[in-house]
């Protein structure tokens, strides 16, 4: 019903949503800047319309060129494996020079990898750049069975194997846990294509330690909670038709809740430059809302394991985790470096969860070991800004080439 209940209204919008870009394009070019402000009023009342509501679509990357040495080269992206829930995109550069390859592992949250974008970019300048691009479970078709924490495991290990033995891996948030894990089996198993190197950015290794808001919320519930009132089933208008899923709207609502004064007053000052003229700052506005409105709905069995034993029982910090029925040990992890990477301002990923890390991998020798706390930045900030491409991104980047 939750994703009945929502299509509905979804339906039910849409005859407006059209009539407001006919409206829309009937004013043209009279409502530009310069001309009267009741039809540039109108225009943005009109606009404000047409972007009501959700897309379930990926988004593109936009990442067409970066700068390689001194000149630019173009960039195309390229799916080197595909898979049911993901595939493995490469941006490809147009470039000779061999660099180091880096698998950047996007979480699986409610939103697309493309959220990564700027990470992306500037990992680009550097080394040859892969992505976990997570595909929307609602299109993922029943017969491709269900998607669970050690079949997220599964597919970095796959991706890990394809990209070969000389791969370093960059973990944003939610899959440094995971990230971790993959890491751990590869070295239980004796596996030649441990990664040369992990990096864990503001992930929830231990969620016991300075717990956040996000984290009392997890816990606030017991997983049957979550069962019953989060899950819901695809309509059947989708490939997914019958899938159980945590749709993405209701991340996107629980999002949205925490601070959400705050994209009130960004929708009024949208629609103040777009009545106003100021096309610039209204872009800036309407291409953050059009990533964040883009959401992706999980598998049932991957939300409802990453809550429980990520959140709610921290089973890898605690020993207690299993992989296919075996015990997970991080302390046989000796040949992949590891650096974690906290923000200080971080209100869903608190210091200290994911320097948990270090404790874990004991049997990696210090000088494969580092942890940087970044002044001055909360949760994005971590992996995206100024001050990931100017003070934190250095780092990551001495990390691969030390390791390479």
């Amino acid at each position: 019903m939750l994703y009945l209940a929502y299509q509905a209204q979804s339906d039910v919008m849409n005859p407006a949503k059209m009539l407001a870009q006919g409206a829309l394009a009937a004013l043209g070019a009279r409502a530009m800047s310069g001309q009267p402000v009741d039809l540039r009023a109108a225009s943005a009342a009109y606009e404000m319309v047409t972007r009501a509501g959700l897309t379930h679509e990926r988004p593109p990357y936009h990442i067409d060129s970066v700068r390689d040495g001194n000149r630019d080269v173009a960039v195309k992206e390229e799916v080197v494996l595909s898979l049911p829930f993901g595939s493995l995109l490469r941006f490809r550069k147009d470039s000779d020079t061999p660099q180091a390859k880096v698998l950047v592992v996007a979480p699986m949250s409610g939103h697309f990898a493309t959220l990564l974008r700027g990470t992306v970019a500037t990992l680009l300048r550097d080394h040859d750049v892969y992505i976990t691009d997570w595909h929307n479970a609602r299109d993922v078709s029943l017969e491709h069975g269900p998607f669970g924490y050690d079949d997220y495991v599964d597919t970095l290990i796959r991706f890990i194997e394809t990209l070969g033995d000389q791969t370093h891996v960059v973990a944003v948030c939610q899959p440094c846990v995971q990230v971790l894990t993959a890491a751990a089996v590869m070295a239980q198993a004796g596996s030649p294509f441990q990664p040369r190197s992990m990096t864990l950015m503001a992930g929830p290794v231990d969620t016991r330690v300075n717990p956040t808001t996000v984290n009392k919320l997890a816990m606030d519930k017991p997983i049957e909670w979550f069962r019953k009132n989060l899950i819901a089933t695809v309509p059947s208008r989708y490939p997914g038709g019958g899938r159980k899923v945590y749709p993405g709207f209701v991340q996107l609502g629980a999002f949205l809740a925490m601070n959400m004064q705050r994209h009130i007053n960004a929708h009024i000052d949208l629609f103040t430059h777009l009545a106003t003229g100021e096309t610039e700052e209204a872009q800036k506005i309407k291409s953050f809302y059009d990533e964040y409105f883009a959401v992706l709905d999980l598998p049932a069995e991957f939300y409802l394991e990453t809550v429980q034993w990520i959140f709610q029982e921290a089973r890898l910090a605690a020993g207690t985790l299993t992989y296919r029925g075996e015990t997970v040990d991080c302390r046989a992890i000796r040949k992949t470096a590891l650096l974690t990477v906290e923000g200080e301002r971080d209100d869903i990923c608190s210091l200290g969860q994911t320097s948990a890390a270090h404790d874990l991998c004991s049997g990696l020798k210090p000088f494969r070991k580092r942890h940087h706390m970044q002044a001055g930045v909360g949760h994005y900030g971590v992996f995206s800004g100024r001050k990931w491409d100017g003070q934190i991104y250095p780092i990551v980047r001495n990390m691969i080439v030390a390791n390479s």
